[in-house]
């Protein structure tokens, strides 16, 4: 069973984001979508510096089952990657939301942060099996 921690923000792309103290948002997949793509073989991410906007792909993910589009959930730049997922991608199946983040992004706008789900509003969406 998915797990949905309660202190992060979710999209309806199955990305969740973590808040700080800063203008900075950490993003990765749920739980949900590594259980849905299976065994994650590749990794492909936005460049540090690379702008991004809600909504939009920015990157990739290649599983045994399929290659799936990883999608901004807040607009602005991309100021860290997670290097660690280029030896190792299954990261995102074994801790996808510890080590197995994906991208950092300095936020343009907090608002966007009020557009995206909580835990209960993303478990609602995966229980009504939108995909």
């Amino acid at each position: 069973m998915p797990t949905f921690p309660e202190d992060l923000k979710y999209s309806t792309e199955h990305e969740w984001v973590r808040t700080g103290n800063s203008s900075t948002v950490r993003v990765g997949i749920t739980d949900y979508a590594a259980e849905q793509l299976g065994d994650i073989v590749y990794v492909s991410l936005p460049e540090v510096g690379a702008t991004v906007a809600a909504g939009d792909a920015c990157g990739e993910l290649d599983s045994t089952k399929s290659v799936s589009d990883v999608f901004a959930p807040v607009s602005g730049v991309v100021s860290a990657v997670n290097q660690s997922l280029d030896g190792a991608p299954e990261l995102l199946n074994s801790d996808p939301y510890g080590d197995g983040w994906l991208f950092e992004v300095e936020v343009e706008s907090d608002n966007e942060l009020d557009d995206l789900l909580d835990a209960d509003g993303y478990a609602e969406l995966t229980e009504q099996g939108n995909q």
